[in-house]
């Protein structure tokens, strides 16, 4: 195979998010930053999604249910996380069930920040965008999804209760503005200022 037929495979098997991260985006990128190596561009470095579960206290099936659910939404086994310390007035003992966190990297995150944007997202409702101020300093963006329902993969009928995501996304940008503008030219719907 020559190189070109090569890049043509790794193009036509990547996800279409990553397609256009390497076509449009990287080169967009380069121009506005000043950039003179293309390792220099700003890119996804994975996308940890949570959900916190109070309630599996005193509902033993909460986790298993929120699993189910969290798998659905990204294709990969959740982890269950612990409590580290025990707190009387939350009831908590160490070791209880709190949390299920899944960190996709690959094919899979740059599929679920497509899944993400362009279907999720719209569905919530009344949607105008998601914050401009939820980054962190060093271009990292953290997003609070109130519904799962929101992924079309989720069948409303097999839940039994809503539930909320933490999703954040890891770059590899040094500064807001880099993760910004990556963010913004990847089609994530960010919200006007007024």
């Amino acid at each position: 195979m020559t190189q070109a037929q090569t890049a043509q495979a790794q193009t036509s098997d990547a996800p279409r998010v990553l397609a256009r991260f390497r076509e449009e985006v990287a080169p967009a990128l380069m121009r506005e930053f000043n950039l003179s190596n293309p390792l220099q561009v700003a890119s996804l470095s994975k996308i940890a999604i949570n959900i916190g579960l109070g309630e599996a206290l005193t509902n033993a099936r909460a986790v298993e249910t929120a699993t189910a659910d969290l798998m659905t939404i990204t294709g990969q086994r959740p982890v269950v996380t612990r409590a580290k310390k025990a707190i009387s007035n939350f009831r908590l003992r160490e070791g209880n069930p709190v949390g299920l966190i899944v960190t996709l990297r690959g094919n899979r995150m740059w599929e679920f920040f497509d899944r993400l944007v362009n279907a999720g997202l719209p569905r919530t409702r009344d949607f105008r965008g998601v914050p401009l101020d939820a980054f962190d300093g060093r271009g990292n963006y953290s997003l609070g999804i109130a519904e799962q329902v929101i992924f079309p993969e989720v069948d409303f009928a097999s839940i039994d209760r809503v539930r909320g995501l933490q999703v954040n996304i890891v770059t590899t940008a040094h500064t807001d503005e880099e993760g910004r503008r990556l963010l913004a030219l990847l089609g994530m719907p960010f919200a006007r200022r007024d």
